[in-house]
């Protein structure tokens, strides 16, 4: 089998009936969602399964819903194609992998650093968290289309004022997000459109990856540093910096799991940079072949925009 790059989807991909399509054309994906099921029990308030397949969409939409939702199928597609492809997950010729946010706990899953088990652990109590810090204080995001870095960053500025607003989430050339208190998100789009950009608010419970998420931050920080972390087998990429985690010369004390432990919770309220993520996968893996995991078809729209050469095979529902 040639050299593969596994993508993986963040929250946003979510929509019902995600995952149905694997689950019932292979048995795989099935343990998956049983092994899911087991974990989780009665904590998402319904069996996983329902909530994935037939919603209601206002509960699949919710922080502490849609992220194990979405982990467990991805993590699902990627045992499904593993038999497709007769291979085991460890021996999947991985040349690198890489996740929108949440998406990072697929990747290093993937990459074996983190266990089935305790990754939707981790990313339970993520959205869980991330939930709970969303609902103490009305907050929310902006997107800009047409922006760059600076123009983002100068909307901050004119929009601030007193209260928390931020750049969240460097997505793609010309498509940026922002984060931070809903009254300073108000002030963002009439700032936006004053400079000749398109803003959008977004439908979020909050604001994400913003300083505003630093109690979701501390409660994750105290799971993450009970959780057993491998050394990923290959190049797994950190949306804070945007390069592979743990690389050569990383001076951070206890090596590539405590570095892994630091990136993960200052994702929190960092930015996410997927740009430069993207833009490292196409000057870092020439020759292997692109696969995006369910749900959705994201990840495959933001690398065009990244990088026009890049192709990528999205697996949102099986191949006929």
């Amino acid at each position: 089998m040639n050299p593969i790059v596994l993508l993986c989807p963040g929250q946003g991909a979510q929509a019902i009936a995600m995952g149905r399509a694997w689950h019932d054309a292979s048995p795989e994906a099935r343990a998956v969602f049983d092994d899911a099921e087991r974990i989780l029990g009665s904590r998402l308030g319904a069996p996983l399964r329902s909530l994935c397949f037939d919603g209601p969409a206002d509960t699949l939409n919710r922080t502490d819903v849609s992220q194990p939702a979405i982990f467990t199928v991805s993590v699902a597609c990627l045992r499904a194609l593993c038999a497709a492809w007769s291979v085991s997950p460890d021996e999947l010729p991985l040349t690198a992998a890489a996740g929108l946010s949440l998406g990072e706990y697929t990747a290093l899953h993937a990459a074996g650093a983190i266990a089935f088990a305790d990754a939707l652990e981790l990313v339970t109590l993520r959205g869980r968290a991330m939930q709970d810090a969303a609902e103490a204080t009305p907050s929310g995001m902006v997107a800009l289309i047409g922006a760059d870095e600076a123009q983002a960053r100068a909307v901050c500025d004119a929009a601030r004022a007193a209260d928390i607003l931020v750049c969240a989430n460097f997505n793609a050339p010309g498509q940026v997000v922002l984060s931070g208190a809903t009254a300073a998100c108000e002030r963002a789009v009439k700032a936006a459109e004053s400079m000749g950009l398109r803003a959008q608010p977004l439908p979020v419970a909050g604001a994400f990856h913003s300083p505003l998420m630093a109690p979701a931050a501390e409660r994750l920080a105290e799971a993450l540093a009970r959780t057993t972390i491998r050394p990923p087998r290959c190049p797994v990429l950190s949306n804070v910096t945007g390069l592979p985690h743990a690389p050569p010369g990383d001076t951070i004390e206890g090596g590539a799991a405590d570095s892994i432990r630091r990136r993960l919770v200052e994702q929190l309220t960092q930015p996410v940079r997927w740009a430069d993520c993207g833009r490292w996968l196409a000057a870092n893996t020439s020759g292997a072949a692109m696969h995006e995991l369910a749900p959705g078809r994201t990840l495959a729209g933001l690398m065009r925009r990244i990088d026009r050469g890049l192709k990528v095979e999205a697996h949102d529902v099986p191949s006929e």
